[in-house]
Parts: structure tokens; C-alpha cells; sequence
């Protein structure tokens, strides 16, 4: 064999070694996080349905897709202010209050009125806390931990409290709440169609790459001549106009305006959805597709404990949990050194 021969021969092994195998390609599309959470879904659903068989029935898969829209709504927008480099705790609180005030405007004036103008006080909300995060210099988690009690402080004393006004018979509400298109709950439609929104605004446009280039190095980010602050105020308007969505979502599923009740510990959810999911909290880093899967996650092992009987309370145990890993699989990926272990 000539030496021009050989070259050829050793140069064409050399390609085929380097180049990937299908499986690589596949996890490297995929992602890894996200890998991992499919196989978590995967185990817990076999599991599950080892225990009870009915697990699988279409009824309940159903309710576990309706279950999760509303805190799925919440996680979606939660990992965009993640990304930023921020964080809102106070996303349950404005959905309570626009839960209230969308029953009480509908009983005014209609559903249609209703549902604008519980959307416009979720903007306002989140405006109020941009504005203290830009022009307060406020850390982001202190100022919505603020504006959590808040809201709910508002939201309880237009209300005295109480559930306010009844959506049950109202047509739109009821198609929200039990409705669907092609066999698909509405609630998870709005899901979708929110998620699929978010993720085509982070990955294919410049306003998604400014967010991640803010989370990422906000400094660089300035000097690149992006307005910080008015990323900031805009995300927060963003957040609170979709947590009242889920506000208005709440109204329908329980066909009044709930002040407290079914929004109480959302923020919590959310935020263990969007670090599951990938989101780094320090900001930068995070994708919609795993978010949902987290959601998915949640949604079935809160559902899988519920049909086997498990202390409603161990499934906060469990979602504590959940949320501690999370972070601490993060530490461990970014290679940091951790607080108080020397070297």
C-alpha cells in the first residue's frame, strides 16, 4: 500500500471515530436535563401504574394535565425572570388578586371586562415591582417577598376574605374550566400556547438573546448597549400579566374569585418547576421545554401520591425536596466552590 494510500485510509477512520454517534446527537439535541427528567417522568409513571392501573386511564391523565396548567403558567413565566437574573416570589399572590378581581368586574360588567381588566392589574402589579427593583435598587427577591404580602393583603381586603362572585354559569368561564378543542382541556391549551409563545420569544429573537446576555453578565450586557432596566420592568410586566391568566384560570376552576384559595403556595411551585427544568438561579441559563417537563413531573408524582394515598402533607415534603436537589445538582455542575467546605 502507498504512503498517499495509507493517509487516506487512516484520515477516513480517524472522521468516522470523531464523528458522533446517533445516541450522541440525540442527547446533545435533547439536552441532558432534559434526558433526565424524561427518564425520572418514565419511572415514576411505571411505578405508579404498577401500584394502580388506573393511573393510565384518560380521565386521569386529564386531570393531571389540567391540574398543572396553572402552576405550569406560573413556572413558564418564573423561568424567564430566572434567566434574567432575577427572581418573583409574589407570582401567587397576583393571581389570587386577579382571581378575586376578575369575578368581581365580571359581576359588574361582564366577562369580557373582567377578564381585561384583571389582565391589566396583573401589569400593573408587575410593574410595581420593576419599578422597585430599577428605582429602589431593591434586591428582587426582598421586593416581591414585599409585594407577596402585599397583593395578598390587597386582594383579601377588596374582598373581606371571601370568595366573590360566582362564574359557574357563565359560558366563557365554563369553557375555560371544562371546555376543550379536539378532545384537548382548554386549561392545557392556554398552557401550551403560552410555553410555545415563551420559547420561540427566548430561542429565535433578539429580545430572548438580550435576556439571556442580561442573566448571563449583566455588565457585558451593558456595555453591549442593552437597557437593563427596562428588560427588568418589562419581564415583570410580562409575569404579571400571565399570573393573571392563571388568576382568571382559578376563577373559572372554582367559578369565583378566590382571594387565597388555589393560589397559595404557587410561587414555590413555580420556582421548583424552573429549577428542576434546568433554569440556573444565578441567572443565564434555563429553557421552556425543560421547565414543562418539570411541570410534568411535579404533576404526576402529586397525582401518583394522591391515588396511592400518601399524606397530602408528605407531598410538601417531597416538593422541598425536589427543590433543595435541584440546587444542589446546580452547585455541583458549575463546579463553584461550596459555602463553608474548605479547598
Amino acid at each position: 500500500m502507498s504512503d498517499s494510500s495509507l493517509k487516506v485510509s487512516t484520515t477516513t477512520t480517524t472522521v468516522e471515530h470523531d464523528r458522533p454517534s446517533a445516541f450522541r446527537r440525540f442527547i446533545g439535541g435533547v439536552g441532558v436535563q432534559n434526558v433526565s427528567l424524561i427518564i425520572a417522568i418514565a419511572l415514576v409513571v411505571a411505578v405508579i401504574g404498577i401500584q394502580n392501573p388506573l393511573f393510565f386511564s384518560v380521565g386521569n391523565l386529564k386531570v393531571i394535565g389540567t391540574a398543572i396548567a396553572i402552576m405550569g403558567l406560573l413556572a413558564v413565566v418564573q423561568t424567564i425572570v430566572i434567566i434574567l437574573g432575577a427572581l418573583d416570589i409574589s407570582v401567587g399572590s397576583i393571581a389570587g388578586l386577579t382571581s378575586v378581581t376578575s369575578a368581581m368586574i365580571f359581576t359588574a360588567a361582564g366577562p369580557a371586562l373582567g377578564v381585561v381588566g384583571a389582565i391589566g392589574i396583573g401589569i400593573l402589579c408587575g410593574l410595581v415591582n420593576g419599578c422597585i427593583i430599577v428605582f429602589g435598587r431593591v434586591n428582587p427577591v426582598i421586593a416581591t417577598l414585599a409585594t407577596l404580602a402585599a397583593f395578598k393583603g390587597v386582594a383579601q381586603l377588596i374582598s373581606d376574605g371571601r370568595a366573590q362572585g360566582y362564574t359557574g354559569a357563565d359560558p366563557f368561564f365554563v369553557f375555560l374550566a371544562r371546555g376543550g378543542v379536539a378532545g384537548i382541556p382548554t386549561l392545557i391549551l392556554v398552557l401550551l400556547l403560552v410555553a410555545a409563545l415563551a420559547h420561540v420569544t427566548l430561542r429565535y429573537t433578539t429580545v430572548g438573546r438580550n435576556i439571556y446576555a442580561v442573566g448571563g453578565n449583566n455588565i457585558a450586557a451593558r456595555l453591549a448597549g442593552i437597557d437593563i432596566n427596562r428588560y427588568i420592568i418589562g419581564v415583570y410586566m410580562v409575569t404579571g400579566a400571565i399570573a393573571a391568566i392563571a388568576g382568571i384560570l382559578i376563577t373559572a376552576r372554582t367559578g369565583s374569585g378566590q382571594p387565597i384559595s388555589g393560589s397559595e403556595g404557587l410561587e414555590l411551585q413555580a420556582i421548583t418547576a424552573a429549577a428542576l427544568g434546568g433554569a440556573a438561579l444565578k441567572g443565564g441559563k434555563g429553557t421552556i421545554p425543560g421547565t414543562i417537563l418539570a411541570v410534568i413531573l411535579l404533576g404526576v408524582l402529586t397525582n401518583g401520591m394522591t391515588i396511592l394515598g400518601v399524606n397530602t402533607f408528605w407531598q410538601n415534603v417531597a416538593q422541598g425536596a425536589l427543590l433543595v436537589i435541584a440546587v444542589v445538582i446546580q452547585q455541583l455542575r458549575s463546579g463553584e466552590r461550596r459555602i463553608g467546605i474548605p479547598g
